[in-house]
């Protein structure tokens, strides 16, 4: 049997497999995006059912098999607990996850997406910041890591949303969710990251269609 590995990451997709097991997409630091298998994890009382789920982030044990990775232990960090029992936030939350899961590739570095997902996630928890500025920083930032964006917004703007458009392309990802914007800037800042996303982005995303349907 293959030797272990312990990957830092987060659970972007879960569905069930067969009679007990799940059958999971990981988003990892070291490697990527990653299929697991977590047999067992439907039973009651299995130490993987918790792991398994959507939002899990922390460090996870796997061994490699010819196709796939089979999950045999986890240390989780944060489950996103709250995300998952406020609906909106969670359909804000399935969004992002399936937006990082059409960026992440195999087999290369997921450190960038994987920040800026984790931060996008508890910025959903943090009132003074609209969930609507949260989800357009988000994705603007995850078009720009990929190298699909524009340096600056593709219509003309006020000074304002051009240099929110600029910060976010450009600041730490720690300091991403650290400002507001007033209405008007705001419909600039979303039309422009619609533009791009109408350029670069070739997917309709499911939970994009429910959380419409939330918010409008």
């Amino acid at each position: 049997m293959r030797e272990s590995v312990k990957l830092t990451g987060m659970v972007l997709k879960s569905a069930p497999v067969g009679e007990y097991d799940k059958r999971l997409v990981l988003l990892t630091r070291e490697r990527g995006k990653l299929t697991a298998f977590a047999r067992g994890a439907r039973r009651p009382g299995s130490m993987l059912m918790g792991p398994s789920r959507p939002f899990a982030f922390g460090t996870f044990e796997l061994y490699e098999g010819r196709d796939a990775y089979n999950l045999h232990g986890a240390e989780i960090t944060n489950y996103f607990d709250e995300i998952s029992m406020d609906m909106e936030q969670c359909c804000y939350g399935q969004y992002f996850l399936e937006f990082a899961d059409y960026y992440s590739r195999e087999n290369l570095d997921g450190s960038a997406m994987l920040l800026l997902l984790y931060q996008s996630l508890r910025a959903l928890l943090k009132p003074p910041i609209p969930n609507r500025l949260i989800q357009r920083i988000f994705e603007l930032r995850a078009m720009a890591d990929n190298g699909e964006y524009t340096e600056h917004p593709p219509r003309e703007v006020s000074d304002s949303a051009n240099y929110t458009w600029e910060f976010v392309i450009a600041s730490p990802l720690e300091s991403l969710y650290t400002f507001q914007v007033t209405d008007s800037v705001f419909a600039e800042f979303k039309q422009c990251v619609e533009i791009n996303k109408a350029r670069y982005v070739d997917r309709d995303f499911h939970s994009l269609e429910i959380l419409k349907t939330l918010v409008n």
